[in-house]
């Protein structure tokens, strides 16, 4: 019997358009000025350092740490720093109204249908966790983190390695099997299923495989908990 959903977020509850057409430009346009702005602040400093330790430049300058989050922005890179950094610069965004997170209606209507059941409802993305609450908390449908129990992101563990999913399940507290994971991504489920949870594949658009260990389905309005059980 399924307790708990955890869930993607990009692709899954949200249309990755959004992330890659409106999110991820807005941070490469602005990014330079914010830091050059906040350099000072605390956060933002141990951002930046962290940036140096993992290129194995500690004593670099800022413009090299400029240079390689740019860098690892064009290659969508999944960089604990730099999501950090995302998260706290979207942050200012969303406040402004520069922009509201974008949520399938479908996603809306089942969490909240899922919640009101009284299952547990989790997030794990590559994005921060402050950039989860961020999109959630500002969507076109308001404020929804009320609907969510937790948040898990990359300082877990990598969303491809199975190890994220055991300690994930350590956190969440159920038996794996009790747990299903949505993704749009064939690895991330695979890592979730060899961790012994149950899984559905998020398949929005892409061609659907002939044969699928993981059952598929083209929104959430699709997903039936009994048939996944």
């Amino acid at each position: 019997m399924i307790q708990a959903i955890l869930t993607d977020i990009e692709g899954t509850t949200t249309d990755i358009r959004f992330v890659h057409d409106v999110l991820f430009p807005y941070a490469q346009r602005h990014l330079g000025a914010f830091i050059e702005k906040r350099r000072d602040d605390p956060e933002v400093r141990e951002i930046l350092q962290a940036v140096k330790r993992h290129i194995g430049q500690p004593a670099a300058d800022e413009a090299t740490a400029l240079a390689t989050l740019l860098k690892w922005m064009e290659e969508d890179s999944k960089i604990t720093p730099l999501k950090l950094l995302q998260g706290i610069l979207w942050r200012e965004a969303y406040e402004r109204g520069d922009f509201r997170g974008h949520v399938y209606r479908d996603a809306y209507e089942k969490l909240q249908a899922w919640r009101a059941q009284g299952l547990a409802i989790y997030i794990f993305s590559s994005g921060s966790v402050e950039a989860q609450k961020l999109l959630f908390r500002h969507s076109a449908f308001g404020d929804l983190t009320a609907l969510f129990s937790g948040y898990f992101d990359t300082q877990i563990g990598a969303k491809r390695e199975v190890e994220a999913y055991q300690k994930i399940t350590a956190r969440i507290g159920l038996p794996a099997a009790h747990i299903l994971f949505l993704s749009d991504v064939k690895a991330e489920l695979d890592a979730a299923q060899t961790a012994g949870l149950r899984t559905c594949w998020v398949l929005r658009s892409a061609p659907a495989p002939g044969l699928s260990e993981h059952p598929i389905v083209r929104s959430f309005g699709e997903i039936d908990l009994s048939l996944i059980s």
